[in-house]
């Protein structure tokens, strides 16, 4: 065990996964097939201490308490979309609650946002628009989304939850001048760290989390395929092409180097989660042997 791995294990942290190995929420084609049941079994069997929140998990937090007890882990948190760009605030605030009722019954104290108003990441046709430097909204369109992402982290507080913005490609938070533009004008509001999404958008992680690191209350562990990245940028593919053509993998696969990422989160004293993902079919990349490979990873590098 390296000195980082044992300074690790004395952190607040454990590890989860993300169900969309398994399944994947936005292009349904992929694992669509896969019932939930082989889904948690194999998240279990992989080592995993928790899930994040999937489009094949009951919503009543009776059920969805049962069945993950039933595999013996822990709900991590979930993804919430928010369109404050588009919707009256009372109408997004309405929407959180509901989510932070359910995460919040459940053990949670971090839940996810990402502001899909104006998103493409779903659509097959729309390109990626890579090189964006912040002036995809205006002035005043920034200051309407980071006002209203501060209120919905005020609620979340008083819920004893923090709101952990996901930067994402397709979506109006995107690239490094945008992350650092939400973060500026945001007080209340904590980051989602995805290591995967900053690569694919060609920021390096390890500057993001140095940057930010008092602000990380989540820890997204993805990896990408390089060949894939520079490819999906040279012929401007969309989202949907990228994933299926296996741009993201998971760690210990792919050209992430994370042991400074766990170096800086150690140094941070991070405490939270870490949840390793990757975007993937299924039919390509066999749930089980990824959900595995990533673990394994992340023990040999950090311990935990």
């Amino acid at each position: 065990m390296t000195r980082l791995a044992q300074s690790m294990t004395h952190l607040d942290v454990r590890v989860g996964v993300n169900p969309i190995l398994w399944s994947n929420d936005d292009f349904r084609d992929l694992g669509g097939d896969l019932p939930l049941e082989r889904c948690l079994g194999e998240m279990r069997a992989a080592g995993y201490a928790g899930t994040e929140l999937g489009h094949k998990y009951p919503r009543d937090r009776a059920a969805l308490g049962e069945v993950l007890d039933a595999h013996g882990l822990a709900l991590v948190s979930g993804w919430h979309s928010t369109y404050v760009l588009e919707r009256p605030l009372d109408v997004e605030r309405e929407a959180l609650v509901a989510h932070l009722d359910l995460l919040g019954a459940l053990g949670c104290r971090t839940a996810i946002v990402a502001e899909c108003s104006r998103r493409s990441y779903d659509d097959p046709g729309a390109a990626l628009q890579f090189e964006r430097n912040g002036d995809g909204l205006s002035s005043d369109e920034w200051d309407r989304l980071a006002r209203g992402l501060d209120d919905l982290a005020c609620i979340a507080s008083e819920r004893n939850m923090r709101l952990a913005y996901h930067h994402h490609m397709g979506t109006v938070v995107q690239t490094e001048p945008e992350i650092g533009a939400l973060m500026a004008r945001t007080r209340k509001l904590h980051l989602l760290l995805d290591t995967g999404h900053l690569a694919f958008a060609g920021v390096d992680p390890v500057r993001m989390l140095g940057a930010h690191r008092a602000r990380v209350a989540h820890v997204h562990l993805k990896n990408v395929r390089p060949e894939v990245v520079r490819q999906a940028w040279a012929e401007r593919w969309s989202f949907a092409r990228a994933v299926r053509a296996g741009v993201f993998t998971v760690p210990g696969d792919g050209g992430i180097d994370f042991a400074p990422v766990f170096e800086l989160l150690r140094g941070a004293n991070y405490a939270g989660w870490l949840v390793v993902e990757a975007e993937q079919d299924p039919k390509i990349a066999p749930p089980l042997e990824y959900a595995r490979r990533g673990r394994d990873y992340v023990r040999h590098a950090t311990g935990l």
